[in-house]
C-alpha cells in the first residue's frame, strides 16, 4: 500500500461460490467470515475498512448480518458476487438486503461471477477448455454478466422503490457506460412503468471503479458519461498487483479538483471515511 500510495484499502471477500452455500450453514460462515474481517481491520483502523459478505441464500438472515456489520463492526457496505441460485438482485426475496442497505447508507458492490453453466454452454463453449474459463470470466463473461444485472435492476424498478441505494461496478462500468447511450434510446420507451430514462438511474445510482484496468480510452470515455463525481479508484489487489496505479491518476488529464474526487474524495463521501490528511 505505501509504496502505491494507497492511504486506505476497502477490504472484502470474493469468493465465487459463496452465492450457493446453503442458508444453514451460510449464515454462521458469514458472521465468522466478517468477524474475521473486522479483526483485521481493527488491527490497523487507520488503513483498512471493510464489506460485509452476506449469507444470501437466507435474505431475512442477510439483512440482519448487514446491519450488524455496519452498526457494530462499522463495515462501509456489501460486496455481492453474482447471482444467487441463479437469481438477480432484483428477484423480490432480496427486498430485505436492498431496503436494509438503503437505511443504513451504505452501498453494494455487484462483484463478477461466471454466468450459469448453460450460459457457459450456450455462449462459451466449443473451445479449448481453458479459452473456455477466461472467455467465459474475466476475458469477457463475467463483464457482461455483471452489466445484465445491473440493468435487471434498473429495469425491475429497484431504484423507484428504493431511491437512496447506491451501488458500485468495477471494471469501468461492465461495458454499461459505452454503450448508455444505445441503452437508453432502447429501453427507456419500453419501460414505460419507470419514473425516468433508463440512463438517469444509472448515472444516479452507480458508481463505477477501474478494477486494475488502468488504461486510458476506457478511462477517458467513462469520465465523460459519468462524471468525476462517480468515479472510485480501485487497484482490484491481489488479482492485479499494478505498480503503475498511482502514476495512472497522476499523469490522466483531470482538473486537481477532478483527480482529488476520484483519488479519495469520492470514497470519502460515500462510505463515511474520515477526510484524507
Amino acid at each position: 500500500m505505501d509504496s502505491m500510495g494507497i492511504d486506505m484499502q476497502i477490504l472484502s471477500y470474493t469468493a465465487m461460490a459463496l452465492p450457493v452455500i446453503p442458508p444453514a450453514e451460510a449464515v454462521a460462515l458469514m458472521r465468522e467470515v466478517n468477524d474475521r474481517l473486522a479483526a483485521a481491520i481493527q488491527a490497523h483502523p487507520d488503513r483498512f475498512a471493510g464489506f460485509a459478505t452476506l449469507p444470501l441464500t437466507d435474505p431475512e438472515a442477510a439483512a440482519r448480518e448487514l446491519e450488524r456489520t455496519v452498526s457494530k463492526l462499522g463495515f462501509k457496505g456489501a460486496m455481492i458476487n453474482g447471482r444467487v441460485g441463479g437469481l438477480f438482485l432484483d428477484d423480490p426475496r432480496f427486498r430485505p438486503v436492498l431496503e436494509a442497505a438503503e437505511a443504513l447508507e451504505v452501498p453494494i458492490y455487484l462483484h463478477p461471477a461466471p454466468p450459469p453453466e448453460p450460459v457457459i454452454a450456450a455462449c462459451y463453449a466449443g473451445l479449448p477448455p481453458n479459452v473456455t474459463t477466461v472467455f467465459a470470466t474475466a476475458g469477457w463473461g463475467w463483464h457482461l454478466e455483471t452489466g445484465i444485472h445491473a440493468l435487471h435492476l434498473i429495469l425491475s424498478g429497484v431504484f423507484d422503490r428504493h431511491p437512496r441505494l447506491q451501488m458500485i461496478l468495477g471494471h469501468w462500468g461492465e461495458m454499461i457506460p459505452f454503450y448508455l447511450a444505445r441503452i437508453n434510446q432502447t429501453l427507456t420507451p419500453a419501460a414505460a412503468h419507470l419514473q425516468r430514462p433508463v440512463a438517469d438511474y444509472f448515472l444516479e445510482h452507480f458508481y463505477v471503479t477501474p478494477s486494475g484496468l488502468f488504461t486510458l480510452p476506457p478511462f477517458l470515455l467513462t469520465l465523460q458519461i459519468v462524471g468525476a463525481d462517480r468515479i472510485l479508484y480501485s487497484v482490484d489487489y491481489p488479482y492485479v498487483q499494478d505498480r503503475q496505479a498511482r502514476a495512472f491518476l497522476e499523469q490522466a488529464p483531470l482538473s486537481p479538483a477532478d483527480r482529488e474526487k476520484i483519488a479519495h474524495g469520492n470514497a470519502e463521501r460515500l462510505l463515511k471515511l474520515n477526510p484524507s490528511a
